[in-house]
C-alpha cells in the first residue's frame, strides 16, 4: 500500500480529555493575546500560544501518547491556530498573487522552509519531525487539506537540489526553484484532501507532505470563537534527517 502522506486517528477519550482541557486555556489566550490576527481579521496564528509543559500536558491533562503512533519526545508550546468566518481576506501584508494562492491553493506550503533575505528565498530552518493536528472544537469549516503522496514528490526533488552540497550545509541552500516546481508536480499528481476533524481525533501529517487550509465556504459552521486546532511539530537534529528518514 502506498503511504498517503497523513493518517486520521481517533476517535480516543485521551484525546478527547486533552483538547478539552486545551479548549479552555486557548479560549483564554485568546482573550488576552495581543497578537493582531492575519488575512484581513480572519487567522489567528497563535505559535506557542498554548501553555502545555514538555511532556505535552495541559492544565492537568496529559498529553495523549498512548492514543498515538509516537514515541514520546519533549514538545514546545503547541501553536493555537484559530480561523473565523471569511477566510481568507486581503491584507497588508500579502501581495495580490500570494492572496489569489491562499484562496485559491490553501496557501499549500511544506512546513520548515522559511523566507530568508530580502528576496524571501526558501531555505530549511525548522526541520520538524511531524505535524501533528489536534482539533480543540467541532467545525465544518477551513479544514485541513492535504495532497496524498506528495511527501515523495518533495523529498525526490529536495534531496536532488541539495545533492550536490554538504549535508551539514543543507540549511543553508537555497531550494525555492526546487521546492516551487515540485510543488507544482503536486498539484497536478496528487489528489487533494480536505482532512475534517473533531475534538477526540488526530490528525498526523508525515512532514514532508504539501498541505494547506481551505476557505471558509458559504454553509461552513463554527462556534463563536471559530475554527480551533492545536499543532505541534518538534524537530529533528538535522536537515539530512529531514529528508531521509522514513
Amino acid at each position: 500500500m502506498v503511504d498517503p502522506g497523513w493518517r486520521r486517528i481517533g476517535p480516543d477519550p485521551a484525546i478527547r480529555a486533552w483538547a478539552d482541557s486545551a479548549r479552555a486555556a486557548a479560549l483564554r489566550s485568546l482573550a488576552t493575546s495581543d497578537e493582531a490576527w492575519r488575512c484581513g481579521g480572519t487567522w489567528f496564528v497563535g505559535v506557542d500560544a498554548l501553555p502545555n509543559t514538555q511532556d505535552g500536558a495541559i492544565q492537568g491533562a496529559a498529553f495523549p501518547w498512548g492514543a498515538l503512533p509516537l514515541r514520546p519526545e519533549p514538545l514546545h508550546r503547541a501553536q493555537l491556530s484559530v480561523i473565523r468566518p471569511g477566510y481568507p481576506r486581503p491584507s497588508p501584508d500579502e501581495t495580490p498573487a500570494a492572496f489569489a494562492f491562499r484562496r485559491d491553493r490553501d496557501a499549500a506550503h511544506l512546513d520548515g522552509l522559511l523566507p530568508i533575505g530580502p528576496d524571501k528565498r526558501r531555505m530549511v530552518k525548522e526541520p520538524h519531525a511531524w505535524i501533528l493536528g489536534l482539533p480543540l472544537n467541532r467545525a465544518t469549516a477551513s479544514p485541513l487539506t492535504v495532497w496524498e503522496g506528495s511527501h515523495e514528490i518533495l523529498r525526490a526533488a529536495l534531496l536532488k537540489a541539495l545533492a550536490p552540497h554538504p549535508p551539514d550545509r543543507w540549511g543553508d541552500i537555497d531550494i525555492t526553484q526546487a521546492y516551487q516546481q515540485a510543488r507544482r508536480e503536486a498539484f497536478v499528481r496528487c489528489r487533494r484532501l480536505e482532512l475534517a476533524a473533531g475534538p477526540g481525533e488526530a490528525t498526523l501529517l508525515h512532514r514532508l507532505t504539501l498541505h494547506g487550509v481551505a476557505a471558509w465556504k458559504p454553509g461552513d459552521a463554527a462556534p463563536p470563537e471559530g475554527r480551533m486546532i492545536a499543532y505541534l511539530r518538534p524537530e529533528l537534529p538535522s536537515v539530512e534527517a529531514w529528508l531521509k528518514r522514513p
